[in-house]
This record gives C-alpha cells, structure tokens and sequence, in this order.
C-alpha cells in the first residue's frame, strides 16, 4: 500500500495477531459473545483482509467489531506506517479491546476490584443498619449519581444489578423508618431517581408494564419528596414510554402534563418536555404543536439555571446536544428533507460525536445518525442515508436497546415507501436492518426469555 496499511491490520499486529491461527479464537469468542453461530471465515478469507485489505461481507462485521473495539468504517481506513492512530474506540466492546499487560485480564481485574467494593460498602451499609448513619446518606449520594452518569454510557447489563441493588437499599431505609426526619426527603429524592432509572431500563427492554408500573412508583417518591422538577421528570419519563410503545396521543399528554408542572421551573426538565411533546405531535402529524413546542424551547434555553436533577447529569439534564436531536427527530417524523435539515441532522451528531463530551450518551448518538438517514431519505438521497446509519448497524448487540432498534426500524419504513425504494442500496439497506433486532436487545445477563 505504499507507506500505508488498514487499521484492521495495524490492530491486530498491535495485539501481535499475524495469522489466521492467532486470529481465529478471539474472533470464535466475540462470535459466542454475540450469539452468532456459523459465521467463522476460512483461512483464506482473513489473508484477504489482513493482506489485501479486501472488506468483509456483512455476515462477518459484527463479530469484527466486537472483537477489536472500533467501527468496521475505522478498522477499514488506511494509516501511515509507523504512525500512532488516534481513532475512538467504542464502548462495552470486547476484553481484546482494552488489554492490559500480560497478567490478569483487565476485565478481570475490573471485576475483583468491584466486588472488593461491594463488601466495603455492604460493612458500612451494615453497621448503620440500625439507624440511619451519617456514612450511609453520602454513599447511598455517590452511588446514585454514579449510575446516573453511566445509564446513557454503558450497555444495560453492565449496570442493571448494581441499579437494583442501590435501589434495594434505599427502598430498605425507607421502609425501616430508621432514618432522622430530616433525611427523609433526600432519601425520596435519591428513591425516586432511582425509579426512574429502573423504569427507563424496563423501557429499554421493551418490557412496558413493568416500566409503567416503575414509573408510578418514582412518580410516588418524586410526589414525596416534594421535588416539582423530579414529578415532571418523570412525567417526561412516562411520556418516553409511550412514545416508543407507538401510543403518541398517550405520550403528548404525559408531556404536555410535565411542561405544565415545570413551566415555572428553570432547569432544564422544562424544555425535555417540550422537545417530548414536539416529537408526540410530529407522529399525529401535528405541524402547528411541534411548531410551537420547539420555539418555546429555543426561548426558554437562554434562561436556563440548572438546578439539582442538571447537576447530577445524564439522563436527568437535557443537553443542547440533545435538543439539537429532538428538533431534527421531530421534523423527520413530519417527514421533512431539506438540505438545512439535512445540516441541522450532521449537527445533532457531530454534538454526540465526542466521547469525552460529558453529554455523551450512545442511544442519542444513534437516535441522531437514524434522524440523519431519515431526513436523507426524505431528500432522495439513498447513499447518504446508508452511509449515516452504518454506524448504527454495526453497534454491539449489547448496546442496541429498544429505542435504538426502533429508530432503525424507522429507517427501514421510509426506505420500502420512499422515492428510491428500487435503488439497489434501498434494498439491500432494507435486507439489513429487517434482521437488525438482537434476540431481546439490551438485556442483562440472565434475564433473555
């Protein structure tokens, strides 16, 4: 290649993979992984690859990407010889991704220092067992805010038992009533934010009654707690529900509900659910509604002060990033395609484009690029939109959850009703996104039925 060679090759020499033979059994262990079965390439076919730089066919990407870390787009660029590549790897890939030196795996070692954790924590949570210490509120605080943080950031399963088990105990203080009446406020705030993770994580296993039945439960602590900004929160959240479960009368209510309580409000939960109620009413096809919603966002940014939900960040703050999303999802769904739409689409995901960007979330970097397909769609343009939602079709299946998978599917309905729909790419990009839905995405370990 004359003073260049692919990614996919300079990753693997980096790992000291130079054979089919080296190749093989972490490529079989990223295939188990994914629940792929069949789908080993013949010796023959990685020397393609790796000396040739031919591109895989489909069948073998995921496992791909699953086993190196990276896009197939990015293992598949050419880099100088000698040089140091500087792209992102993805997040809850494989081990062989972040490798430590030789030794215990890096997983691995994760694993023990979290469990060496969890005991610490339980001693402390134990010892103030019989009342309410003044250890137990500031970890109960930091755990929660940690999940807050990770929610948008990792695959579900990562999370979902420590999420159950923090939970667990704050419930468990409440229920004792062990606690001083000047904490019982702080522990309805943190219960109710956990709630609503729990719910949010029902949703995003597209199991909807448990995630209603969750949500009147956070609705209940919020309620409690007295925290006008949590109550509209999880309005929002229960719009949210509905919205993805296709009830858009259901889910503009919900929302219409929580712009109503947070009207007065000048954190940011205000204008979520004005951005959830220009979504609802762009499916209705409600021009006039998503109009007025979006501009009384736009107004609202600029007085902004964020409040406690704001600080603890992720999912409970709405981000200019995330607005940006919204606003182009909404006139997507309207059906709309311009070439500034189509700009104001690359901008909502150039904003999710930085891991480093604390307002980084993976289901709104996908639900952006979906957008960008769709609006491509609506503008004729078959390529553009493949080439938007590649990154989409090649996430983990660990990280494809319900409103991922959906959007995609969204892209897969424009595309059998659309101008192009006889274009070769039109229908191969339908091909693959029909068989796109992971056997029952985003699950925790454990729990796939």
């Amino acid at each position: 290649m004359g003073g260049t060679m692919l990614f996919f090759r300079f990753r693997l020499e980096q790992l000291g993979i130079r054979s089919a033979e080296d190749f093989l059994p972490p490529y079989k262990k990223a295939a188990d992984r994914l629940g792929l079965a069949n789908v080993e390439p013949a010796p023959k076919t990685f020397e393609g690859w790796f000396y040739d730089g031919r591109r895989p066919q489909k069948v073998f990407r995921p496992a791909i990407v699953e086993m190196l870390g990276y896009s197939l787009d990015d293992l598949w660029t050419e880099v100088p010889e000698g040089a140091a590549p500087d792209f992102v790897p993805l997040v809850g890939t494989s081990p062989i991704a972040s490798h430590a030196e030789p030794g215990m795996d890096l997983s691995e070692m994760k694993r023990s220092g979290a469990m060496a954790v969890r005991r610490a924590r339980n001693y402390v949570l134990q010892a103030d067992r019989d009342r309410l210490g003044d250890n137990t509120l500031p970890l109960l605080h930091d755990q929660v805010a940690q999940l807050v943080t990770e929610y948008p950031r990792v695959p579900l399963s990562a999370i979902w038992d420590n999420l159950l088990d923090v939970q667990d105990q704050v419930i468990f203080n409440l229920e004792t009533g062990k606690h001083r009446p000047s904490q019982l406020s702080d522990l309805n705030f943190m219960a109710g934010i956990l709630s609503f993770l729990v719910a949010k994580g029902f949703n995003d296993m597209e199991d909807r009654e448990q995630a209603r039945t969750m949500s009147l439960l956070a609705a209940a602590f919020a309620k409690d707690a007295e925290h006008p900004g949590l109550m509209a929160l999880v309005n929002g959240l229960q719009s949210l529900i509905e919205y993805w479960a296709d009830r858009p009368g259901d889910a503009l209510f919900y929302a219409q509900k929580g712009a109503a309580l947070s009207s007065s409000l000048n954190g940011t939960v205000g204008l979520w659910l004005l951005g959830l109620e220009a979504r609802a009413a762009a499916v209705i096809g409600d021009e006039e509604t998503v109009r007025t919603a979006n501009l009384a966002a736009v107004e609202r940014r600029n007085s902004v002060e964020p409040d406690d939900l704001d600080q603890l960040g992720g999912l409970l703050t709405y981000s200019p990033e995330k607005q940006a999303y919204y606003t182009v999802e909404a006139e997507a769904l309207l059906g709309h395609g311009s070439t500034d739409l189509a700009a104001q689409a690359e901008h909502a995901v150039q904003g999710f484009s930085d891991l480093t960007n604390p307002n980084w979330a993976f289901g709104d970097l996908a639900g952006a690029q979906c957008n960008h397909a769709l609006v491509l769609l609506h503008s004729g343009e078959v390529d553009g939109a493949a080439q938007a939602i590649r990154p989409v079709l090649e996430l983990p299946p660990t990280f494809r959850n319900n409103g991922i998978v959906m959007s995609a599917q969204r892209v897969r309905h424009a595309l059998m009703t659309s101008s192009v729909r006889t274009a070769a790419t039109a229908r191969d990009l339908r091909e693959e996104i029909a068989v796109y839905a992971p056997r029952r995405p985003s699950l925790p370990a454990g729990t796939q039925r």
